[in-house]
């Protein structure tokens, strides 16, 4: 399995990397769009959906209202100053903050949400339409003037979440002791969130001090933390939700890291976190 995970990472990476950079911003929204798109496929699951036809029309349903929302921004408007964005982005701290509170009191929490499927189909709209607008915002910031400002800011929150995740891996497996969040990941440990915000400190120190960003440094350590704390948050949801619908993984879709879900699940809520944050609560970039 490791190999596996390995393997795919390798070849993952320059891809994600070179879409980033070579990408045009329509190519890449409607690269983003297709992401969103599967997951939606894979959320059906999530939701209760057990049929295929069912899931295909969640799929083809979220890329319509996405496409749409899209289409209804004039094209001489940055992506972060139009309400769609701005609703979208302030939903995800609304969504996420609610969503803490779900995991910390799993498993009494589920009690509210078990039984409904629309409520759990709303939350996979909380999730993905915020990630969405949350990589077109960042993707096209600054576009007019240097069109990889955008790209760097994004390829920065990615680091920052796969600093995360390998340092928990790793300091979890080697010094991990006491549970975080037993009930909904056994796996996951104190010592290796606190070993994950670490490594993702230092790799994000090294990236801001040789990438091309440009952002007050204390402000920028601020959303930083917060969204690598979102990012784990984001990955404990998506357990709870697949707990509850008895599956291991989202899907399999990616060989040895099982569906599109699990690959960006801390993705979606650190992008739009991080987003909020540094477009416009603190207006830094």
């Amino acid at each position: 399995m490791l190999k596996y995970r390995l393997i795919t990472a390798f070849v993952l990476i320059p891809i994600v990397i070179a879409a980033l950079f070579l990408l045009s911003p329509v190519g890449f929204a409607l690269v983003t769009l297709a992401v969103c798109m599967l997951s939606a496929w894979e959320w059906g699951q999530l939701a209760g959906l057990a049929s295929r036809s069912q899931r295909i029309w969640l799929a083809i349903l979220c890329g319509l209202l996405l496409a749409l929302m899209m289409l209804t921004v004039p094209a001489y408007r940055p992506f972060v100053t139009v309400w769609q964005a701005q609703y979208a982005l302030w939903a995800a701290l609304a969504w996420w903050l609610a969503a803490l509170l779900l995991v910390l009191c799993y498993p009494r929490s589920a009690t509210l949400w078990r039984e409904s499927r629309l409520l759990r189909l709303a939350f996979g709209i909380l999730t993905i339409l915020p990630f969405f607008w949350g990589m077109l915002a960042l993707r096209q910031h600054h576009y007019d003037i240097n069109h990889f400002t955008g790209a760097w800011w994004l390829l920065y929150v990615m680091v920052l979440v796969w600093g995360a995740d390998s340092g928990a891996y790793m300091f979890g497996l080697a010094l991990g002791r006491h549970k975080l969040a037993p009930k909904v990941s056994p796996g996951k440990t104190w010592e290796g969130l606190v070993g994950g915000l670490v490594t993702s400190a230092v790799i994000a120190w090294l990236f801001g001090k040789y990438a091309p960003l440009d952002a007050a440094p204390l402000t920028l350590l601020v959303c930083s933390i917060v969204a690598a704390l979102a990012s784990v948050l984001g990955d404990l949801t998506e357990s709870m939700f697949k707990r509850e619908a008895g599956i291991k993984d989202s899907g399999h879709l990616i060989p040895g890291h099982g569906g599109i879900l699990d690959r960006i699940d801390s993705l979606t809520a650190a992008v739009p976190v991080f987003a909020c944050l540094m477009l416009l609560v603190f207006n830094a970039i």
